[in-house]
């Protein structure tokens, strides 16, 4: 089939009938419900833009498999240039909805699998990658959203998978059967989980010996019988119920996070595609995070660039653009932005062909790049916040404006510079409220510390990659450690003790 349009996506989410929990309450039209319609409107932009002749270079790739034109999120990179692309489009799209748009985590467990499959069918002789592969030429093919879930809820950090007390601590597998497997277990922090057709399941640690169940990765259709959701609480998400949106902050846009329970879910063998392999589940886990670690450096500093449009704007707006100190604040903002851009097109350049032919990102600095994302947007909504100032999170209701009683002492107090309009401020001031501290902050500068594993997880892998032996020897060639002294070493003293 052609792409989706924007429309067509909305409705074949909505033909799901997906099992969806909110308040403790199951919701029924859950795309038109104001605290996930937002969310739904994210992916929706990814294929709008992917329609549009002067995006289609970013938001489409051509299939490997098929030679068609497909989405750019269900592609599987073939060159370095697909990945610099990649990242490019992220921030393209975090620029036009200024929250998260979902479908990194898909495309980034794809192109993981990918490489995985094909190495775990040259040791072992199975036939988990050209399953996959036509799993993917099926999402090429109907244009769809994968939803890439790894996380685990994990109970006890300090034990293994097989050792939980709850064996539904993690997802593993309850019975293996002539035609399939059946699951059971959870997945945490599920982005778009509910906006998604599909569900790719990976493991979400290095597994062990005894931890054979829980090395599991397949598909499965996101209403398969089985599976339902609890969608996840955001800072201020309540204000997407009331009547005006200015409160809101993002009149349009949202993120959305899920728990994603599978209740004895039953997927066939074509769908499978790792099976106890444990000695295979570590590098799934570190080419996926490496992949998402990469996104990074794309879909936050498009949100960025937006955060800094709204101070700069407040700067105006409050008169003073041309302060001194402001001028210095929204220039380190946009220095530490451009540094985190820097990193995601660096490990995107350093890309390599893997044997299974596609690309995949320099894992080193795909780390560093996630490092980094762990700190500059926090300093980045500290900067706004005080070019914002305290009106920011002091500042009447949207009804305060609109009463007859107190509207007009709110238009008239919070007026700032003579031309801009209280409303038009109060606006502003609510987009860097919902960026730094409301719903959006859930998906730039929270998950900018969780995402993709939390600061540790990046330090390990660098820890693990700096070839710091190799480091040694630069400096031991150089200083000459474990050279003789060479033509005039009788004229070297030797060294004397101190007494």
């Amino acid at each position: 089939m052609p792409l989706r349009t924007p429309e067509e996506f909305v409705q074949s989410i909505a033909d799901l009938n997906l099992e969806i929990y909110l308040f403790g309450e199951k919701v029924d039209d859950y795309v038109n419900h104001p605290m996930i319609r937002p969310s739904l409107n994210c992916i929706a932009m990814t294929y709008e833009l992917a329609a549009k002749p002067e995006y289609e270079d970013l938001m489409t790739a051509t299939s490997h498999l098929t030679g068609k034109r497909i989405n750019r999120f269900a592609h599987i990179h073939q060159s370095v240039d697909d990945l610099i692309k990649k990242v490019k489009m992220q921030r393209l799209l975090g620029q036009k909805t200024g929250s998260c748009f979902q479908r990194c985590v898909g495309m980034d467990a794809i192109n993981a699998l990918y490489s995985v499959t094909f190495e775990l069918d040259q040791a072992r002789g199975t036939d988990y990658h050209q399953r996959f592969r036509k799993y993917v030429q099926f999402l090429q093919d109907e244009d769809l959203v994968a939803d890439g879930a790894m996380t685990d809820v994990k109970g006890d950090r300090a034990l293994a998978p097989h050792d939980q007390a709850d064996p539904d601590l993690y997802l593993h597998i309850t019975e293996r059967r002539d035609d399939g497997i059946v699951v059971r277990g959870a997945k945490a922090h599920q982005t778009g989980a509910c906006n998604s057709h599909e569900i790719l399941v990976m493991p979400t640690v290095a597994m062990r010996e005894g931890d054979e169940d829980y090395a599991v990765s397949f598909s499965t259709p996101a209403n398969a019988p089985g599976i339902f959701y609890v969608y996840g609480r955001q800072a201020s998400d309540t204000r997407k119920l009331e009547e005006n949106d200015l409160d809101v902050g993002n009149r349009q846009f949202g993120g959305q996070e899920a728990l994603m329970v599978f209740d004895n879910v039953f997927v066939p063998w074509d769908r499978v595609y790792m099976c106890g392999e444990i000695e295979f589940s570590g590098a799934l886990v570190e080419r996926f995070a490496g992949y998402h670690r990469q996104s990074y450096g794309g879909c936050k500093v498009g949100v960025g660039d937006v955060l800094i449009g709204a101070a700069a704007l407040a700067a105006d707006m409050n008169g003073v653009p041309k302060v001194s100190h402001i001028k210095d604040k929204l220039i380190e903002m946009t220095h530490l932005n451009e540094t985190l851009f820097s990193c995601g097109i660096a490990c995107s350049a350093e890309g390599v062909k893997m044997p299974a032919g596609n690309y995949q990102i320099d894992m080193l600095l795909a780390n560093v790049c996630k490092q980094n994302v762990t700190r500059f947007p926090y300093e980045i909504a500290r900067l706004a916040e005080d070019i914002a100032g305290g009106l920011m999170v002091t500042m009447p209701s949207a009804q305060d404006l609109f009463s007859a009683k107190t509207g007009p002492w709110v238009d008239k107090l919070l007026a700032a510079q003579c031309d801009t309009p209280t409303l038009d401020r109060m606006r502003v001031m609510r987009l860097v409220e919902n960026l730094t501290i409301g719903a959006a902050a859930v998906g730039y500068r929270t998950e900018s510390m969780h995402g993709a594993g939390s600061p540790q997880a990046q330090r390990i892998m660098i820890a693990r990659q700096s070839n710091m032996a190799h480091k040694k020897q630069l400096a031991k060639d150089l200083a000459g450690v474990g050279n003789p002294a060479g033509p005039q070493k009788d004229k070297l003293r030797k060294p004397t003790a101190v007494k």
